[in-house]
């Protein structure tokens, strides 16, 4: 008889691409991870590209009784995400929106990232009213499955009370949309029993006044812990009880296909302030009034939590002094206030500071309204975090639990928080959260790799659910969702009978059980410390890595092969089966797909890093894994670096010889011979498009017209040494001769090194794993950049930015070194004069002129000489990635995929600041993208040429 697995798999072959069946163990591994301390390896996992697939795919697991899990983002925390069975995530297709005419709803899918959704609405002064503190990486879907709250919403915007209607598909695969009445009609009649059933338990609920009364004082507060009760006394309406039940079921009763949510005003007037007291006491008092006021959001950080940051950069001076004092009472409150208005803001922050001078804080930060301070004061609550997790030690995870108080109980239920830290030894655990609704997080470490760490955990969350949940009647999860983590103490918060209430809820909706079994309802007392997730030392560039993925939004190859945090959790394994050799075959294959998924798919492009909570570059582990060359794979790199301007020739000479070949074969043969010669060469041989760029040909010195001009020394890249433009350019010219046309045109003398075409900053070397060549290219560059800038004096412009970034971070010695768009900016805008074009372009923002905060200059330069620019959303890196668009052009291919149905039909040109990006760009793009310094020559003349054409004009009259 057949496995029911292999049925499955059989049956959704028939609908689904098989690419998107996955059973293969690495990646079942990988894309089974989430941000839990739970480990659940899929046996199946589903990626599906849209409701048919899910209908058809829920459908046949119900029909062979095989469990099934829902998975967004994978940011969650409590183990709701995982699978052991068949595991459903979303391709990028489930990206659609609806804003309504004036703004006040807002229809999307589930595949939308939250910060997206508000970026949506920002135009329109709206927001939707969650805001989880994951918003730049959670989805939508996971967003109102979890009902994630965060810092603002409070109890009063968060999914539930600003739920419009859904789509939702249940365990039989019926599909019901709460906004059509169509819809409405057709299920009322297919699912009369299960409405029915809901509305017999919301009149028993409203008939049982006991019971009624502790669901009302349960969602007074934050509360996840089970399945949304509330909806039984709020609503009437059977469907209205059942699309409310689905907020914070995580996916336990359905699939959220698409939710529109009621919009919230995003006020445009804010300020912050950070106000110290002198302990818990005095602050939670403070707490307690000011949530009486119009504060928008009050987020309560206590002494270990101050301490954990106190040498971070940037700290206002008087948080280290507190450890210095010898305080280790002091709390403080970090609030922040909207306004529609100027006048109302101040007068908020007239009243607020008032009342907080009431409570006499020790020191403080008083409200300000400027971006920098307010950036900083929140850096301290968003540090907190990475704070704890930079120290921990390795093999070690870190937890991040979250419960709910009632305000006016705080201050001891605070203490006596901090007084199960000390009996059960967390002593680097630290306190804070969002104090308005007495929602407090708490943060600490722990190691799952013995009885004893396991026991201590246990009895610890044992303890914590005996004082949050009976002691004070709080809630054991405010915003974070039950999961694993705190299904086995539903019971315990909620009694006997609305644990009771909760089982019948899952049993209404799935009978059969095959929806993400173990999650909020769990018989298992035990549940939370088995399938715990083992960190064991990999290396220590990612072994800080607590795979929270927040990384994965940012990553080229996310829809392609593996992220950054899912080359971590592969990598680690790898290294626990090379240490205890207990599965040598596993171990090999393995490897073998880790070197394609993990290590030559990778761009690393370092924005990883940038998200990351504790700084990991899971770049830097692809590039040191690379560096595994063989003694000749060395030798031929030392070559090529020592004959630099052989190796120069020889490429401008093949791309001579290409583009004769393309010349006299035409484009379709050319495509048809590229394609072939790849294949045979292994796809070591680049793939070939019509955008590849032809020879640059031999340089051109610059011409000096006048002694005694301003300088600049022009370091030209390999890159446009070596390619010129496209066969059929809107301009033909090499960018090297256009910068030298376009600074000459600006006033300047330009300046070129010496032995040009021996000089690389290293990156070719660099990304290919070769750092000893990288670095001797580097310091080769920096002393021929040293000299011919007199020591620094003159600026220097590298015309591609990945070199200019490489060479900022490698170059010791005071040089000044800029990209083409700051180096415009500064020294080349204010000595021409601009008339913008009317024709729209693109802007590509180059991942290494992200990272080094360029974003704003690239586009105020665009703007100058463009009057319509277009910056294409979710793309943050091209993925060319050096040579890869060439060797590796699947990469380039996915990270570029949603790029061309972004380019107006009247746009023609796009620019950027790298050379090889353009050329991925322009491949998947369909118009020509080249240098901004193309675009700048193309609308400027120097500034005193209006003057003499104007006297020239007068003349001739």
């Amino acid at each position: 008889m057949q496995h029911p697995y292999t049925t499955l798999i059989d049956q959704l072959a028939n609908t689904i691409d098989k690419k998107r069946i996955i059973t293969d163990p690495t990646l079942t591994l990988a894309y089974g991870t989430d941000a839990s301390f739970y480990r659940l390896v899929p046996k199946i996992i589903l990626q599906l590209d849209s409701l048919d697939e899910v209908v058809t795919a829920l459908k046949a697991c119900y029909a062979l009784t095989i469990p099934v899990t829902f998975r967004a983002a994978g940011t969650s925390l409590s183990g709701q995400a995982l699978s052991d069975s068949v595991l459903i995530t979303l391709t990028n297709n489930w990206r659609n929106y609806k804003i309504s005419d004036d703004a006040q709803q807002i229809t999307l899918q589930p595949g939308i990232i939250g910060a997206e959704a508000n970026k949506l609405l920002a135009p329109h002064g709206r927001k939707i009213g969650p805001d989880p503190a994951s918003i730049n990486t959670c989805k939508i879907g996971g967003i109102a499955a979890n009902n994630a709250s965060g810092m603002c919403c409070g109890t009063a915007q968060n999914s539930y009370q600003t739920l419009a209607g859904m789509t939702v598909v249940l365990a039989d695969g019926t599909v019901l949309n709460t906004l059509d009445e169509a819809s409405r009609q057709a299920f009322q009649q297919s699912h009369a029993e299960l409405l029915n059933d809901l509305a017999e338990l919301a009149d028993a609920c409203k008939n049982t006044p006991e019971l009624a009364d502790k669901i009302r004082h349960k969602y007074r507060l934050k509360n996840t812990t089970g399945y949304s009760l509330n909806s039984l006394t709020d609503y009437c309406d059977p469907i209205d009880i059942l699309q409310h039940l689905f907020i914070g079921s995580e996916g336990t009763l359905g699939f959220i296909a698409d939710i529109t949510y009621n919009t919230v005003i995003d006020h445009a007037h804010k300020a912050s302030g950070l106000y110290v007291f002198k302990d818990i006491e005095t602050t939670c008092r403070a707490v307690s009034e000011l949530s009486k006021t119009t504060a928008a959001a009050v987020e309560l950080m206590d002494s270990r939590a101050l301490a954990s940051v106190a040498d971070e950069p940037g700290m206002p001076d008087f948080i280290a002094q507190l450890g210095q004092e010898g305080n280790t009472e002091a709390a403080a409150l970090l609030i922040e206030i909207h306004a529609e208005n100027d006048d109302d803001l101040k007068g908020q922050d007239a009243a607020i500071s008032t009342l907080i001078s009431l409570f006499e804080p020790m020191h403080q930060v008083a409200f300000s309204t400027d971006t920098t301070t307010c950036a900083q004061l929140w850096g301290i609550r968003k540090g907190l975090f990475p704070a704890v997790g930079a120290v921990r030690e390795t093999g070690t995870t870190v937890i991040i639990e979250d419960v709910a108080f009632p305000i006016e109980q705080l201050a001891p239920a605070v203490r006596e928080l901090q007084e199960l830290f000390t009996r059960y030894h967390y002593h680097e655990a630290i306190i804070f959260g969002h104090a308005l609704a007495g929602n407090l997080h708490f943060v600490f470490t722990q190691a799952f790799d013995s009885q004893e760490e396991i026991q201590r955990y246990s009895d610890f969350m044992d303890a914590v659910a005996q004082l949050v949940a009976v002691d004070y009647q709080g809630s054991l999860k405010a915003e974070h969702g039950t999961g694993r983590n705190m299904a086995p103490y539903v019971e315990l918060e909620w009694g006997q009978e609305g644990f009771a209430l909760m089982q019948r809820i899952k049993q209404i909706f799935d009978v059969t059980g095959i929806l993400n079994p173990g999650v909020i309802i769990n018989d298992d007392h035990q549940a939370h410390v088995k399938d715990l997730k083992a960190m064991p030392a990999a290396d220590t560039l990612i072994d800080k890595c607590i795979e929270c993925g927040f990384c994965e939004p940012v990553c080229p190859s996310r829809n392609l092969s593996l992220t950054p945090r899912q080359r971590n959790t592969v990598f680690r394994e790898i290294s626990r089966l090379r240490r205890t050799e207990e599965d040598p075959t596993r171990l090999a294959e393995m490897e073998k797909a880790f070197q394609y998924q993990g290590v030559d798919t990778c761009a690393a492009t370092g924005l990883c890093a940038d998200r990351c909570p504790v700084g990991i570059n899971t770049g830097d582990l692809m590039r040191k894994l690379r560096q595994q060359h063989s003694p000749m794979a060395k030798s031929i790199a030392r070559w090529t670096a020592e004959h630099f301007s052989t190796v120069t020739k020889a490429t401008k000479l093949s791309l001579g010889a290409v583009n004769g070949v393309h010349s006299v074969i035409g484009t379709k043969g050319m495509k048809a011979l590229s394609k072939t010669a790849h294949k045979l060469s292994g796809e070591k041989l680049p793939l070939w498009n019509e955008h590849m760029p032809r020879s640059a040909g031999s340089m051109k010195a610059p011409t000096i017209f006048t002694i005694g001009k301003e300088k600049v020394v022009y370091f030209p890249s390999c890159a446009s040494r070596n390619m010129g433009t496209e066969k059929n350019a809107a301009d033909p010219r090499p960018l090297a001769e256009v910068t030298i046309s376009l600074l000459e045109k600006a006033g300047y003398e330009v300046v070129l090194p010496q032995k040009l075409d021996n000089l690389c900053c290293g990156m070719p070397y660099k990304s290919k794993g070769f750092a000893d060549t990288a670095n001797d290219k580097a310091q080769e560059l920096e002393q021929s950049l040293w000299q011919i800038s007199e020591q620094g004096k003159l600026p220097v412009l590298m015309d591609t930015s990945p070199c200019a970034s490489l060479s900022k971070e490698t170059m010791r010695q005071g040089i000044t070194i800029l990209e083409p768009f700051k180096f415009v900016a500064d020294f080349v805008l204010p000595k021409l004069t601009i008339t913008p074009q009317e024709e729209p372009v693109m802007l590509h923002i180059t991942c290494t002129s992200r990272r080094n905060g360029l974003a704003g200059v690239m586009q105020k330069v665009t703007e100058a000489c463009a009057k319509e620019v277009i910056i294409p959303e979710d793309i943050l890196c091209c993925g060319f990635a050096g040579d890869k668009g060439f060797t590796t052009p699947e990469l380039n291919a996915s990270a570029l995929a949603p790029l061309k149905p972004q380019v107006p039909e009247n746009c023609n040109e796009g620019y950027s600041n790298s050379r090889t990006c353009e050329i991925g760009l322009s491949a998947h793009s369909g118009i020509e993208y080249r240098s901004i310094l193309y675009l700048v020559d193309k609308v400027s003349h120097a500034a005193n040429a209006s003057a003499e054409n104007a006297n020239t004009a007068t003349s001739n009259r």
